[in-house]
């Protein structure tokens, strides 16, 4: 089948690349012309592991290509996926829809024959129906349904999640377009993996309910764990003897700084806006995004709490800037929180990050960045842990503690034991829910 892609973000690269390696005609369409030429030339704009050499793969094969031309793209297409980006809007925490209506706006002008338009892009319910509108408004002859095709790609895993999904959510109302999304997506049911066809709403629906419950999961556990900070519990045994009740389950129930990325925060405030909308207030989903703030600042307090109550003047290691590993993305991360605290109090602080330092220079002002940990911790009062990467998970920690000056671990990923911690050489620690 051939299919159009209006959007490279990370959304649409990943999902245009793997639809194109179950030999699909993909051609992906952005406005960003220095990023068409850079996709071109094979140079992915994001971190994401194993994407680099798929994209080389399929396009050598001629499956995948790139262009500015949205008309282009749309030219043939049986299927033309939206997955442009749905910020939350300033002032009212909804989702801005803006580059969406402006992309079904040009995608019913482009369109020559009949084509499923597919929003991959995250959007509250009722959004569809609006495509479908402003489609017929563009081109009021055009021949056309619209789907919602809601993506559950994970940052750091999305083309094994692309390609072994625990489900595909396709909304569609027509026979035909039922059977053009079935075929686009018949290499997975040929594996077996569940497709899940509902209304538009209900499609639309899932995905923020989702998000939501798996935000909530988060939030959930590190409230939990700001109590067993107070009685006396391990909130890492407390989360092991939850996640083995197979009501509940282990994901998602690791204490730490709090959510952060491109989907947790901006799809539980726009339920939220969702629910106010149409007078059914989601209270546990607003209490959730109340609560993660509140986490991020307790994480503030541990910090200056290690540090004798004051950081004027200390010098503060901190590990990991990304949301979470395996990414570059810095939207949300809790250290975009966390940070900017610690230099609003006098800290000096250094930074490392294996992927974090190209969009982390413009975000952290007034940080030095190094290489490696052990150049962060020479000198400094304090350690943060605060992305899990696998390269700070095997530290040698006698050797950490020797270089520092004073040597004291906020572990906010609680990735070491403390005890062990403490054999090396550290005279204080600190884990989350601990």
């Amino acid at each position: 089948m051939r299919i159009a892609m209006i959007g490279t973000g990370y959304v649409g690269l990943v999902s245009g690349t793997c639809f194109s390696d179950f030999g699909h005609d993909v051609i992906c369409v952005d406005k960003d012309a220095a990023k068409i030429e850079r996709l071109r030339k094979g140079e992915v704009p994001i971190f994401e592991p194993g994407l680099e050499a798929l994209l080389a793969k399929n396009t050598a094969a001629g499956r995948l290509s790139f262009t500015t031309s949205l008309a282009e793209g749309v030219d043939g297409a049986e299927a033309v996926f939206i997955a442009v980006g749905t910020p939350t809007r300033r002032g009212d925490g909804h989702a801005d829809l803006t580059y969406v209506m402006a992309a079904a706006e040009e995608i019913g002008r482009a369109l020559t024959g009949y084509a499923v338009v597919v929003t991959k892009s995250t959007v509250p319910v009722g959004t569809n129906r609006k495509v479908a509108e402003v489609l017929k408004s563009a081109n009021p002859g055009a021949k056309f349904d619209v789907a919602s095709n809601p993506e559950f790609l994970r940052e750091g895993a999305a083309i094994d999640d692309f390609m072994h999904p625990d489900r595909v959510v396709v909304g569609v109302e027509t026979e035909k377009a039922r059977k053009v999304m079935a075929e686009l997506y018949r290499p997975l049911s040929l594996r077996e993996f569940p497709m899940v066809y509902t209304g538009l709403e209900s499609a639309e629906m899932i995905k923020y309910a989702a998000n939501a419950f798996l935000a909530t999961k988060i939030t959930f556990i590190n409230e939990i764990a700001a109590l067993c900070e107070k009685v006396g519990a391990d909130v890492k045994a407390v989360s092991k003897g939850m996640g083995m009740d197979g009501r509940i389950g282990d994901k998602f129930l690791h204490a730490g700084p709090g959510y952060g990325g491109s989907c947790f925060p901006k799809d539980t405030k726009a339920l939220a806006r969702i629910g106010q909308e149409f007078a059914a207030p989601m209270q546990i989903v607003e209490a959730v995004i109340k609560v993660n703030d509140e986490v991020k600042r307790r994480m503030i307090d541990k910090i200056v709490d290690l540090c004798d109550g004051s950081l004027r003047d200390k010098t503060i290691a901190v590990l990991g800037v990304t949301f979470k590993p395996n990414t570059d993305d810095m939207r949300d991360a809790p250290s975009l929180t966390i940070i900017p605290a610690l230099l609003g109090a006098g800290a000096k602080v250094r930074v490392t990050d294996p992927q974090g330092r190209h969009e982390g220079e413009a975000l952290l002002p007034g940080v030095k960045w190094v290489e490696n940990p052990y150049q962060a911790a020479s000198g400094a009062d304090l350690v943060v842990m605060l992305t899990e990467w696998n390269e700070f998970r095997g530290i040698d920690l006698a050797k950490m503690a020797r270089k520092m000056a004073v040597p004291r671990m906020a572990d906010l990923r609680n990735v070491y034991d403390p005890d062990e911690v403490r054999e090396a050489g550290f005279i204080r620690y600190s884990g989350v829910g601990r």
